[in-house]
C-alpha cells in the first residue's frame, strides 16, 4: 500500500499526464491538463517540472507543455517492436484476401498508420506508414473510435471540426455516433468511399491493446465486394487475436 501512495503512484501519475497530452495532440496548457485530471495544479505542475528535466515533456515559450524528445527514441523502438509483430500477420492478410492490409494507432485526434503490406496487384491502395487519416472517415479511425467512451469521442471529433474529404463522409455528431453504434453492433468499421472516392475499407480493433488500434484491408470498390468484406472479418478477427496476444503477453513479462 505505501508503495501505491508513494513512488509508483507518482509514476502512474507522470504517464497519466503525458497520455493527456497526447490526447490533445501533442500539447497542452496547465489550465487543460487540470481540467481533464483529477490531480491539484501544484501536483500537476511538480510531476510536469520533473518530467521536463527528464526529457519526456518540454515546455514551449508560450508556456504549454509538449511531449518531449526522449519519447522518440522510445517510440521508434516501441514502433519496431510493434511491426515485427504486426509484420507477418499483414503479410497473412494480404495473401489471403489479396488486398491492402494497414496497422493504424491512435494519435491525438487521428489514427496514424505504424504498419502496412500493399496489395500486389496492380490496382491497390497504399497509405505510407506516419501518414494520419481522420477517426470519423477511415475504416481502422472507425473501429478506434468506437472503442472509446462516448465522452472521449464527442471530444476528439469536435476537436478534429468533422473534416468530411467525400460526400459520402459522417459530416455532424448524429452521425458519427450513429457510425459509431453500428461498429460497436457489428464488431467491425466499414469505410464506404467515406475517406476516398473509389476506396472502401474493413477494419477491426485490436482487443485489449495497450493504446487504441485497429488493423484493417482496403481496394478498389470493384473489388472490395460485400463477398470480399464477408471473407475478411473472420480474417481480421484471426489477425487482430494474434496482434493483441503478442501485445498482452509482453505486456506481462
Amino acid at each position: 500500500m505505501s508503495d501505491r501512495s508513494g513512488g509508483v503512484q507518482s509514476v502512474e501519475r507522470a504517464f497519466e499526464l503525458m497520455e493527456l497530452i497526447g490526447r490533445a495532440g501533442g500539447e497542452c496548457s496547465l489550465t487543460e491538463l487540470s481540467a481533464e485530471s483529477p490531480l491539484p495544479p501544484p501536483t500537476i505542475h511538480r510531476l510536469l517540472r520533473t518530467l521536463v528535466t527528464l526529457g519526456y515533456v518540454r515546455q514551449l515559450p508560450n508556456r504549454r507543455y509538449a511531449l518531449g524528445p526522449r519519447l522518440i527514441r522510445l517510440g521508434v523502438v516501441a514502433n519496431r517492436q510493434l511491426g515485427a509483430v504486426a509484420g507477418p500477420v499483414l503479410q497473412s492478410l494480404v495473401d489471403e484476401l489479396a488486398e491492402t492490409a494497414s496497422l493504424a494507432v491512435l494519435d491525438g485526434d487521428m489514427v496514424i498508420y505504424t504498419g502496412q503490406v500493399a496489395s500486389t496487384q496492380m490496382m491497390r491502395t497504399a497509405d505510407e506508414i506516419g501518414r494520419r487519416v481522420g477517426l470519423h472517415t477511415s475504416g481502422v479511425g472507425k473501429a478506434v473510435l468506437a472503442e472509446l467512451d462516448d465522452a472521449r469521442i464527442l471530444k476528439l471529433v469536435t476537436q478534429s471540426g468533422l473534416p468530411a474529404p467525400t460526400g459520402n463522409s459522417a459530416a455532424t455528431l448524429s452521425a458519427v455516433f450513429a457510425n459509431v453504434e453500428r461498429v460497436r453492433a457489428d464488431g467491425y468499421a466499414v469505410d464506404d468511399e467515406e475517406f476516398e472516392i473509389g476506396i472502401r475499407s474493413v477494419a477491426m480493433a485490436v482487443p485489449g491493446a495497450p493504446t487504441p488500434m485497429a488493423i484493417g484491408i482496403s481496394g478498389p470498390v470493384a473489388r472490395m465486394g460485400k463477398d470480399v468484406i464477408a471473407r475478411a472479418v473472420p480474417a481480421l478477427e484471426k489477425a487482430a487475436g494474434v496482434i493483441s496476444e503478442a501485445l498482452i503477453g509482453a505486456r506481462e513479462r
